[in-house]
């Protein structure tokens, strides 16, 4: 029972707090209730978000209630985690279309129907201001502090605004309104969740177990995967660019994007890993995960086909390809960012032009629209660049 459930867990607080629940719902007789919430501050989950997702389904088919929380009011706060500046508020209108956007890529993962759906607004919106106090007095100033990002943020002379302190405070509340045995998480939610626990525990309640589960590395291969640094497999992608994207992980990703994106069975997760050991080439594995990744979020015979289409396209450089203009890699800068690639590939274009273009969504790379002009691409050789409808480049 614990396996399933343990599985790439990367931290659980306390240790033994999972089974400790499990042991308590079975002599109530009633299953658990497995929190996991989210703050729709953008449109679009991505591989690193499915990790989570995975961990959520395990708890589903394990029997057990499954409740999203849409931070709809914590969402004009923003999780200041991992920023060192405030972030922008979001517009109610912005929130709505983010949260059914999120509920329906969820259904790529869990089975949306079984789930049940809260807004923090519910209980946030009535809160008075003796209440918001009383809520506030039972966390202290040095607890908030321990946050790495506070902390630096602090130690560095950056502004820390007051109603960002009150984040983690109000997320934590959402464990005790709802009643929740788990929260699940990243690793970087660590704290957000131990202070639901905390916070419980005030109330005169059992605090809720904490499982986080580990930040899936971008496919850049050095930071976590993220929109922002445009090193992200979207779960919305189409077939070919997802199966694209997962072939351009180095070598050394491997092991871990079997662990944490594939949808094996343990023994061929196991029997794929001792061939990487064994010293077999990498290719053929990470054509098998970049089709069952792709097969898992776009139905059966999808990875096949976006196999198909990477072989012609870029191994065999297919007639297809022919129409991009050859862009080499030696003539792009070190750390390019997405305005200086365009700039490299259309020099008789000024930057602003090109700026306004990418701003406008006019710039495509691999077929995914970048609107982002100072995003970081990962600059590898068989990535396809489209500069307006017309200028068509493969980097080589």
């Amino acid at each position: 029972m614990l396996y399933p459930l343990l599985k790439n867990v990367a931290i659980a607080e306390p240790e033994e707090g999972l089974k400790d629940k499990l042991e308590l719902a079975e002599k109530e007789g009633r299953p658990l209730r497995v929190k996991l919430g989210f703050d729709p501050t953008a449109p679009d989950l991505h591989l690193g978000h499915a990790v989570v997702l995975q961990k959520l389904r395990d708890f589903q088919e394990a029997g057990h209630t499954i409740v999203v929380i849409i931070g709809d009011f914590t969402a004009s706060i923003g999780d200041p985690t991992g920023r060192n500046k405030l972030r922008p508020p979001l517009s109610a209108e912005e929130i709505d279309a983010n949260a059914e956007t999120y509920l329906a890529q969820l259904g790529k993962v869990v089975d949306t129907d079984r789930i049940e759906v809260r807004r923090n607004s519910e209980w946030h919106g009535k809160l008075s201001a003796a209440d918001i106090l009383k809520l506030m007095a039972q966390v202290t100033v040095a607890q908030i502090m321990t946050r790495d990002d506070f902390r630096k943020r602090f130690s560095d002379g950056l502004p820390i605004h007051l109603h960002e302190l009150l984040y983690p405070i109000l997320q934590g509340y959402d464990s005790v309104m709802i009643d929740a045995d788990i929260e699940l998480g990243g690793t970087d939610q660590l704290f957000n969740n131990l202070m639901g626990r905390h916070l419980q525990e005030a109330a005169g309640k059992p605090g809720q177990a904490v499982l986080t589960m580990p930040l899936l590395v971008g496919t850049d291969g050095s930071e976590k995967m993220s929109k922002s640094k445009a090193n992200y497999v979207g779960l919305t992608d189409a077939p070919e660019d997802m199966f694209g994207k997962l072939m351009s992980i180095s070598d050394a990703m491997l092991p871990n994007y079997i662990e944490l994106t594939g949808d094996f069975g343990d023994d061929a997760r196991r029997d794929m890993l001792r061939r990487l050991e064994a010293g077999e080439n990498p290719m053929a594995i990470k054509k098998a995960l970049a089709a069952n990744v792709t097969d898992r979020f776009h139905g059966a015979g999808a990875g096949a086909d976006a196999q198909a289409h990477f072989e012609r396209t870029v191994q065999q450089k297919a007639p297809e390809a022919e129409d991009h203009t050859p862009l080499h890699l030696s003539d792009v800068p070190a750390g390019a960012t997405l305005l200086d690639l365009c700039a490299t590939a259309t020099p008789t274009q000024s930057r602003g032009a090109l700026k306004r273009l990418i701003a406008g969504g006019g710039v495509r790379l691999d077929g995914e629209k970048m609107d982002d002009p100072q995003a970081v691409p990962q600059i590898k050789a068989g990535r396809t660049l489209w500069i307006g409808k017309r200028d068509r480049f493969l980097l080589t």
